[in-house]
């Protein structure tokens, strides 16, 4: 147990002037980064890590926490204002946030993603804070049989919830984890349809395919509907009220459960190593619209829509952490670029870490506390920035955004095969659209797809092919039951719907 001078000299340790200026330093750039279609907070982070190495330990942390943090507010911002995800989680804020926008009020929805990130993010701040040894605990207890029923459980449901029927749902689900097994196998390493590229080995890049299917098709799409006019990417009405502009108080209290439920997901889904905020971001929205006594309102422009994948999506990054800290785990792809970073600083994450280096976590602790202050108040100010340059053509925002994807890919990934991947999944999204099938639905299914085969097996073994085993493991049963219920009661919700439209 850390005693309490330790967590007071931690503390005093974030709160000085240098720390400040690197945690802000951090922000800034996330938000910059995250704003940028292609260019990502994990990829930056990647950069930046090599440099903090002339770093105290303290503000090296800090500052890529910081780029973390701003990263998931900055994201928001193309979802919201050009359909265009900065970061894969930050898709299903777009579903609401971008009618939102065509309704003429962007500032509205990025100031509610604004509130809802940073709502979350503190809730699972100080859920690390003050439980996480007993919340470590509980996620080590699921073994690879309830990951891999957790896991099936959210494929049923946002098959669902997400998109026009369940069955495109499935469908798109099936393509996302049939392209994921492109590579080599996790169990023996033997090489899956890479017909004799050998680029393929690691399987497609996931920053090539998110961004390509995402982001790029978009961009082609709405870039084909130019008919030669000059027309800015956004329209912003001149004579918008206040309540046009800004999120009440009463409209924010109106979200608060919303955002409870949203901030717990995540933070449950943070603790969990390999799930990740896109998975939480997608759960969240999934969950409300379902309770939600007029889901047709989602995906028109509903403030609870964004309110539930924002606050979802940034309470990952404090609960990932959890298993960081504690178990020496990451918990995404960001958490493991953070144990890159300590072991640089001759840090080794794990089970004794607050007791060697407890000065240090307090210390980490109120940076993170800091981050949240200075991504509240950089955001605020920077929305109104961000909104005064989205009056530029929008051949020139797209032309622009498009070279970004482009040049962040082929960082990324390390040469022009990403780029190449990129375009071909670009095409392969805008044929997913066209044919209504869930883009995001695929993008999530191909991004678990690895953590899902691996659970498959894990699984298979575990239960040596004898579904009676099962017995052993009632969470798991209980998620698959609610599996079948989710896919037949979605379903024949469908079904009906379909039917009320042609007795009409």
């Amino acid at each position: 147990m850390v005693d309490f001078s330790t967590i007071l000299a931690g503390l005093g340790d974030a709160f000085t002037l240098t720390n400040l200026l690197f945690v802000l330093a951090g922000v800034i750039v996330g938000q910059f980064v995250g704003a940028m279609p292609g260019v990502g907070p994990v990829m930056t982070m990647a950069i930046a890590i090599p440099f903090t190495f002339v770093l105290n330990p303290l503000p090296a942390i800090g500052f890529l926490v910081g780029v973390n943090k701003g990263g998931l507010i900055g994201g928001a911002i193309p979802a919201i204002l050009i359909n265009t995800p900065g970061t894969p989680d930050a898709a299903a804020t777009a579903i609401d946030g971008y009618p939102l926008t065509q309704k003429g009020k962007p500032l509205k929805a990025m100031k509610m993603a604004l509130y809802s990130s940073v709502t979350g993010d503190t809730f699972s701040d100080l859920v690390l804070i003050t439980i996480a040894a007993p919340l470590a605990i509980i996620a080590l207890k699921m073994g690879p049989v309830e990951i891999f029923a957790l896991m099936v459980f959210a494929f049923s449901l946002i098959s669902g919830l997400i998109g026009s029927s369940v069955t495109r749902g499935i469908i798109a689900t099936v393509l996302g984890l049939l392209l994921a097994t492109v590579g080599l196998d996790p169990e023996h390493s033997t090489p899956r349809l890479i017909f004799g590229f050998f680029d393929l080995y690691d399987g497609f890049p996931i920053a090539s395919v998110a961004i390509g299917s995402l982001a790029v098709s978009e961009i082609f799409l709405r870039l084909a509907k130019m008919r030669g006019e000059v027309r800015p990417a956004v329209n912003i009405p001149r004579d918008q009220t206040s309540d046009q502009k800004n999120v009440t108080f009463t409209e924010y209290w109106a979200c608060k459960y919303v955002l409870l439920r949203g901030a717990l997901i995540g933070t449950g889904i943070g603790a969990v190593p390999g799930m990740g905020s896109t998975a939480a971001a997608f759960m969240s929205y999934a969950s409300t619209k379902q309770s939600a006594k007029d889901p047709e309102s989602f995906g028109k422009g509903d403030l609870r829509g964004i309110a539930a994948t924002e606050s979802a999506n940034s309470s990952v990054a404090g609960a990932d952490f959890i298993p960081l800290l504690t178990l020496g785990l990451p918990g995404s792809a960001s958490a493991a670029l953070l144990i890159s970073a300590f072991l640089i600083q001759g840090i080794q994450p794990g089970p004794l870490l607050f007791e060697q280096q407890g000065q240090l976590i307090y210390g980490l602790f109120g940076a993170m506390m800091m981050a949240n202050l200075c991504n509240f108040t950089c955001g605020f100010f920077g929305l109104r920035l961000w909104a005064k340059l989205i009056s530029a053509p929008e051949s020139v925002v797209f032309s622009a955004a498009l070279i970004l994807c482009v040049v962040g890919v082929y960082l990324s990934t390390g040469g022009t095969f990403g780029v190449y991947v990129m375009l071909a999944f670009a095409v392969f999204g805008m044929f997913l659209n066209a044919l209504n099938y869930p883009v995001v639905i695929f993008i999530i299914a191909f991004f678990l797809g690895p953590r899902f085969e691996l659970s498959l097996g894990q699984t298979a073994t575990i239960l040596r092919g004898d579904l009676m085993n099962l017995t052993n493991h009632p969470v798991a049963i209980l998620l698959f039951l609610m599996s079948a219920f989710c896919v037949y009661w979605l379903g024949f919700r469908d079904g009906k719907s379909k039917r009320s439209i042609e007795a009409l």
